[in-house]
This record gives structure tokens, C-alpha cells and sequence, in this order.
């Protein structure tokens, strides 16, 4: 099948579109990356979608309209990337939408939503499409995240048989908020959680710092130009969050806009330069904190973050002796495996497979993710499939 992925990740710069061919060749699942590109949200389409995070107040006017935007500006996206690179051809479309609230009461998820209407995309491209891939496995107890943690399980877990890589790794994808996934071996149990804030606080400090010029610090000129405050890090770190076992998840609704701001009352005056360091820091020695107690040799990074030189560098520092490098040099762009996990979810849902392994969210049962928006032609679903037990990244055609 060719399938493609959508995503649009807790930094909200743009959307995220990958397109895969996916097979199965006995109990390895495989991926043929055809093609990923990223289609920025225009820019009143950010500045709404960022207007409806905490602690704004909005209503359901706003929030419908905002649906809809995404949906419509999706269906787009998704017709210029078959055209792009499937010759005009695909079977499936896997949309995560933007989320814009994650309902966490005492450490458990109780509930998230995404926006962009999954029928628009449909409407465009006769294609049927699986959205809303976090809920059920909310409701079957779990965290519905990191999510990220099914395709970082299969694909580490090939590398592990092929006795290519070190034993004990882990996959980090550095959107908004970081995450991580501890890979063993094949009868170890897999660990999955979010860390903490990546980007979203670097994010919301340059957007105020420019006055809404740069939506995030990428380059890392303002970190690398400032000194990290001891006292500013100190209080960031005292966050009850970081305390807590895994399973867990987190987003903007703990980690706002606002969030910096009052725990900098009373020190004294924080540069821009400065702030922006301080936040880099967090992020390095959050993620780095989360990672030692497995006793990593390998930390495998993916996701906007990996573009910071600031940030790399940090987590470079904090992550040794275990080494840090990137997706690309597993098979998969950095900047793309989020869609392509989404591509992969799909995949999984389309075939009656679990999109969650077991343990990684803290679901007691895994199960089939998301709802299917039937496409123009009849609905007709393939029989279930067995779980795979590892996925293989095939190079381009």
C-alpha cells in the first residue's frame, strides 16, 4: 500500500507530510520512504492555532473555524505530495491533526483533541482516511503517548537483530516536547515517555523575543550568543514533572507560553541571550537526565530539534559517554519520521494490527488506533494481520 502520513507536532510551525510504501515480507514490516516534504501553516493559520493553546479562552466558533482551516489546508497538502512523489497514486491517508489540548489530571491522560477535519481531506481525494489516533488508547487506560514509540520499537529493533548497533538505545524525537524511547533486547520491555519541553519554550521565548518575526531559535544564534543563568535553571528544573515514572506524557497545557515568565520573578534581569541559553540547557539536561538511568551507549535524535546547533551540542554534553546522532543515518530524514510514523499507524490500523506495543504508553492492552473516514469507493477492510516483529527502512527506488 502507499499511504501517507500527516503531522503536525506541538511546535505547530508547519505541516509535516510524508508518503511510504508499505509491505509485508513474512514478520518483517517494510517501509519504502517515497518522498516527505514540510508545508508551513500560513501565517494566520499559526497565529490562530497558537491563540487556542492555555491559558487563552476561546470559543467553539474559533475552534470549528479552526478545525475546518486545518482540515482544508491538510487536503491540500496531501494532494500536492501524491502528485509530488506517487505519480498521483495512493490507497490511505493517516492524519494526526494539531493538537491543541491534552487532558492530564494526576499523572493520567484522560482525554486529547486534535483539530483538522479528516472529511475535507477525503472530499478532495476520494482517499479514505484514519485520524483521532490517540483515543482509544486513552480510554484503554494509556497515556496516547509518545506514540512514536511503535515505529522507534520496530525499527530499532532491526537494527538489534542485525547486531549492527549497540544493545541498550534509545529514539529521541525533539519536537515541542522531547520524548524518548529505550530500545533493548528483543525480551526487554519497552520504555516510552515524554521528557519534557524540546522546543516548545525555546519557541514561545523567540516569538516574543522578535515580536512574532521567528517562530523558534534554529540556528541557535541567540542560545550560542547568551550564558546559561544557574539560578533561572535551577528553578526550571524544580518542575514536579520530571520526577515522575514513566508512563507518562506532557504538553503545552503544563509547558505554556507563560510558563518561564513567573519563575523568573525575583532573580535578577534575564537577557534574551541568556534566557535562550538557560532554555537549551533545560532541555539538554532533562533529556539527558531521563536517559541515564538505562545506561544508554546510543541515543538516535529526530524531529526540528536536531536542526539547533546549540541544542545538539548541549545534549551532546549531557548525553556521554552514550553517542548521539541522527535518524538520517538509520534510513530516516529527521525532519520526516514523524510522518512517516503516522504512514505507519495508518498502515497498522488499516490491518487490524495494534498501533501501540506493549507497556510503551501504559495501556494494559494495546490496541487498534484511530477512526477510518471511508474514501469515495466501497470500504472494504483486509483481514487482520499478525503483528510484525520489526520493521526494515528500504532505500529510495
Amino acid at each position: 500500500m502507499i499511504v501517507v502520513g500527516l503531522m503536525s507536532g506541538t511546535s505547530m510551525d508547519g505541516l509535516d507530510v510524508a508518503v511510504g510504501e508499505f509491505g509485508f515480507d513474512g514478520e518483517v514490516l517494510t517501509l519504502r520512504p517515497l518522498g516527505a516534504e514540510e508545508y508551513p501553516w500560513p501565517p494566520e493559520t499559526r497565529e490562530r492555532l497558537l491563540g487556542l493553546l492555555p491559558p487563552s479562552a476561546v470559543g467553539l466558533a474559533e475552534v470549528c473555524e479552526v478545525d475546518t482551516l486545518v482540515g482544508q489546508a491538510s487536503a491540500a497538502a496531501v494532494g500536492r505530495a501524491i502528485e509530488r512523489f506517487s505519480a498521483g497514486r495512493a490507497d490511505l491517508v493517516a492524519s494526526h491533526g494539531q493538537t491543541v489540548f491534552h487532558w492530564i489530571t494526576d499523572g493520567r491522560a484522560l482525554g486529547t483533541l486534535q483539530l483538522g477535519q479528516p472529511a475535507w481531506i477525503t472530499e478532495a481525494t476520494g482517499l479514505p482516511v484514519v485520524s483521532d489516533v490517540r483515543a482509544r488508547d486513552i480510554a484503554a487506560g494509556g497515556q496516547g503517548a509518545p506514540l512514536a514509540s511503535t515505529l522507534d520499537t520496530l525499527w530499532l529493533a532491526d537494527d538489534a537483530s542485525a547486531g549492527t548497533v549497540p544493545t541498550r538505545r534509545a529514539a529521541l524525537n525533539l519536537g515541542g516536547i522531547a520524548n524518548v524511547t529505550v530500545v533493548g533486547g528483543r525480551d526487554e520491555p519497552v520504555v516510552a515517555f515524554d521528557t519534557g519541553p524540546a522546543n516548545c519554550l525555546l519557541d514561545a521565548a523567540a516569538h516574543r523575543i522578535t515580536g512574532g518575526r521567528a517562530g523558534s531559535d534554529l540556528d541557535g544564534r541567540l542560545a550560542l550568543a547568551g550564558t546559561v543563568r544557574a539560578d533561572l535553571l535551577a528553578r526550571l528544573l524544580d518542575e514536579p514533572y520530571y520526577l515522575r515514572e514513566a508512563p507518562k506524557s506532557t504538553g503545552r497545557e503544563l509547558f505554556r507560553a507563560d510558563y518561564v515568565e513567573p519563575r523568573c520573578a525575583g532573580l535578577p534581569p534575564v537577557s534574551d541571550e541568556d534566557l535562550m541559553a538557560t532554555l537549551t540547557e533545560l532541555t539538554a539536561v532533562t533529556v539527558a537526565d531521563a536517559c541515564r538511568r538505562y545506561g544508554l551507549t546510543e541515543v538516535v535524535a529526530s524531529g526540528g530539534g536536531v536542526r539547533n546547533p546549540a541544542l545538539m551540542a548541549a545534549l551532546r554534553e549531557r548525553l556521554s559517554p552514550a553517542v548521539l546522532v541522527t535518524s538520517d543515518e538509520r534510513g530516516l530524514p529527521a525532519g520526516d519520521k514523524e510522518a512517516y510514523l503516522m504512514a505507519l499507524l495508518g498502515f497498522l490500523t488499516w490491518h487490524g494490527i495494534p498501533g501501540v506495543v506493549p507497556g510503551a504508553t501504559g495501556s494494559a492492552t494495546p490496541r487498534v488506533l484511530g477512526r477510518i473516514t471511508p474514501g469515495d469507493a466501497p470500504l472494504r477492510l483486509p483481514e487482520p494481520a499478525p503483528s510484525p516483529r520489526r520493521l526494515a527502512v528500504l532505500p529510495p527506488v
